[in-house]
């Protein structure tokens, strides 16, 4: 079971990088808070310049947590969690059962 963990843990190195930033953090939330957000959106509720925010939001984008749609000129940023959120649920599923084998009677 540990080296299915492992190669989880392996899948989500990108996605647990990005989210080391606590302005990627904070970009992130709003966005699940919200339908979508532009760039001057976000700029307007962050403590970051607008090249920050677009480039936050690139990192992120190169990671799939968000999504753009473009409409006109205008870029609109979406939270794009399901994959992730399956890998976190996948990541708990296999601790936990690295867990229970350690935890069974046989083991003991």
């Amino acid at each position: 079971m540990a080296e299915q963990t492992m190669a989880i843990f392996k899948a989500g190195v990108p996605i647990f990088t990005i989210l080391q930033d606590t302005h990627r953090q904070q970009i992130l939330v709003m966005l699940c808070r919200t339908d979508q957000m532009t760039v001057n959106q976000i700029t307007e509720q962050v403590a970051l310049s607008r090249p920050a925010v677009s480039h936050h939001l690139k990192l992120m984008l190169d990671a799939g947590i968000v999504a753009v749609n473009q409409t006109g000129t205008e870029r609109y940023y979406r939270a794009n969690m399901g994959p992730t959120l399956k890998l976190l649920r996948e990541l708990t599923a296999s601790l936990e059962a690295d867990i229970a084998s350690q935890q069974s009677p046989q083991n003991n």
